[in-house]
């Protein structure tokens, strides 16, 4: 098949979500011609596709599914992740179906997937928290995975760059697991929120239900107004899309803030097949690319490869990316590549009654919840497990009660019930850190394809003994916890050992493409450059040592800034 040579840029960045929108912002503010190629279709932010200035009657089926697509076998991956088909969001959600990948039997692997420009940036939880010193060092100090070639230190100015430009809300809480960050106010905590808040402070030292800290702007700056972006109306349609661009995403902040530089190139429905090496330099030359409509091959040259397809998918096209070189995937002198793949993991929910509100009413909606932080950071004499566990929780009067819309029913009747008092319920789910095991692992299928002809990614991975361990105290301090703020009716669902715990069910796979001090154990240094090709840079999920229990985004985008402004310098100095 002939290949269709297209135009050089300084740099080309594989993806458009959240670390790919800033590798293109840092390029393009910079000067670098850069090129941004997305596999997915081309989604215009405030477009059509927002659905967010729908009411619910002008949704399609009244935001449910069809049943076709039970029938087709289609997005049955969304159905067990959201409960049901929602047409509000799930055109942001690819279709297993239609995109493949494969897992053994017994142990099944949810990869979930946005492909359009934006990624998963339109449909990210937002929470933000940096990670702490230990969450660094764990690894070197217990032994598990390949050690941290950097530090906290290294990323808190990144930390800060970062936070400065996407807007977080948030509270200075003074823990060292999540260190304070550059925040703008935080959104208020429900009246049960604060009563189990206050009776955890008074009875633990280590312990403590803080608000949670979200990517969506309460105060906006004159730099984030300047994109276009607004205050939060706290409607909690983020998922839907922002017409406000309150919430962080590539659509409504990095790229934009990329366009308006004059040096960004953006290509659309274009799939990365592979990484292309020049054996003769030693360095990537450019970038193949499917065409996801004609199927038709083009090249794309650059300097510098940014890879930021997300954790699996960059491993995907590294794994592809073969030579005489690198038979085994690009930048795998170590056979590292496509190892210790990690995710968090869900092993317990609990749920309590908070007493004592019967006089107290919801009112409007927040985008965030709660949080109780890891206090596990240090191995105890009395647990049977290294790392650790968060909590992300929520409290909220019953939605089967009380002034709730979601009850059935209509007429006067209904509406006197809506102005009852109701019980107010507190729920938490443990956000467990997945240990980085080298068995954990993506490769490509020896026979399965794409209807694109790439080859499927077989993706096998599990939790371990620690995980198990770490479940069952994890039961046990949230009862404990619960009971000690104060509340009541309390019921913990854990996971039974014989219960298989899927990885990537959290949406926050890591891994694959770990970073290191030596080129033997590891692919990337610490600049996320692959050791063996001084040119391409990995800087999203993949290049992560360990999974910590905080959502991991932010510390991408602040891995994404720095190595960005690493590279930059060494075009600048003609090294790259």
């Amino acid at each position: 098949m002939s290949i269709n040579i297209k135009q050089a840029f300084d740099v080309i960045v594989v993806g458009s979500g959240i670390t790919g929108g800033w590798a293109a912002k840092e390029f393009c503010e910079k000067g670098f011609n850069t090129l941004v190629i997305e596999r997915g279709r081309n989604i215009e932010h405030r477009g059509p596709e927002y659905k967010d200035m729908q009411a619910p009657w002008e949704l399609q089926n009244r935001d449910l599914g069809t049943e076709k697509y039970d029938e087709e076998g289609r997005y049955q991956l969304f159905k067990e992740k959201f409960g049901k088909y929602r047409s509000e969001f799930m055109h942001f959600f690819a279709d297993e179906k239609e995109h493949p990948y494969s897992h053994p039997d017994d142990k099944p692997f949810m990869w979930t997937r946005g492909y359009q420009l934006g990624g998963r940036s339109l449909t990210w939880a937002r929470q933000v928290y940096r990670w702490g010193r230990t969450d660094f060092e764990s690894n070197a100090k217990d032994g598990h995975g390949v050690p941290w070639p950097i530090g906290y230190d290294d990323l808190a100015p990144w930390y800060e760059y970062v936070e400065r430009f996407i807007g977080v809300s948030g509270n200075e809480d003074g823990l060292d697991s999540v260190p304070d960050c550059v925040s703008q106010k935080a959104f208020e905590m429900s009246c049960a929120e604060k009563f189990v808040s206050d009776n955890i402070a008074k009875s633990y030292k280590d312990r403590r239900l803080i608000s949670a800290r979200a990517a969506n702007l309460t105060e906006p700056t004159p730099e984030q107004r300047s994109l276009g972006r607004g205050k939060c109306q706290a409607r909690a349609y983020c998922k839907r899309g922002c017409t406000f661009g309150a919430y962080f995403s590539s659509l409504s902040a990095t790229l934009p803030a990329a366009k308006a530089t004059g040096n960004l190139s953006i290509v659309t429905d274009a799939i990365a097949s592979h990484v292309d090496y020049d054996q003769s330099s030693g360095k990537a030359s450019g970038v193949t690319v499917i065409d996801a409509n004609t199927k038709k091959k083009s090249q794309y040259k650059a300097r510098v490869v940014f890879l930021c397809a997300s954790a699996l998918g960059s491993v995907q096209i590294m794994l592809n990316s073969k030579s005489d070189t690198f038979p085994n995937g690009i930048a795998n002198s170590s056979d590292a590549l496509g190892r210790y793949i990690m995710d968090h993991f869900t092993g317990v929910r609990a749920s309590a009654t908070v007493p004592g509100l019967d006089d107290k009413y919801s009112f409007g909606r927040r985008p965030i919840g709660t949080y109780i932080p890891n206090f596990r950071q240090q191995k105890a004499a009395d647990v049977n497990f290294v790392r650790g566990y968060g909590f992300q929780t929520s409290a909220s009067q019953r939605s089967n009660t009380g002034n709730s819309a979601n009850r059935a029913g209509i007429g006067a009747v209904t509406k006197a019930q809506a102005n009852q008092p109701s019980d107010w319920v507190i729920r938490a789910f443990m956000y467990g850190e997945i240990l980085p095991y080298y068995n954990n692992r993506a490769t490509l299928h020896p026979t399965k394809t794409d209807k694109w002809g790439m080859p499927q990614l077989h993706i096998d991975a599990k939790v371990g003994e620690n995980e198990r361990n770490m479940t069952d105290q994890a039961a046990k301090d949230i009862e404990e916890m619960l009971d000690a703020g104060g509340c009541t009716n309390i019921k913990v669902n854990k996971v039974s050992r014989s219960t298989h715990i899927s990885v990537g069910a959290r949406t926050h796979e890591m891994g694959g493409a770990c970073m290191g001090s030596n080129p033997k154990t590891s692919v990337l240094n610490a600049w996320s450059q692959a050791h063996d090709v001084p040119n391409l840079f990995v800087t999203d999920g993949a290049a992560m040592s360990s999974s910590a229990t905080q959502n991991p985004s932010l510390t991408y985008m602040a891995i994404t800034a720095r190595a960005a402004d690493y590279a930059a310098k060494l075009l600048k100095a003609g090294t790259l």
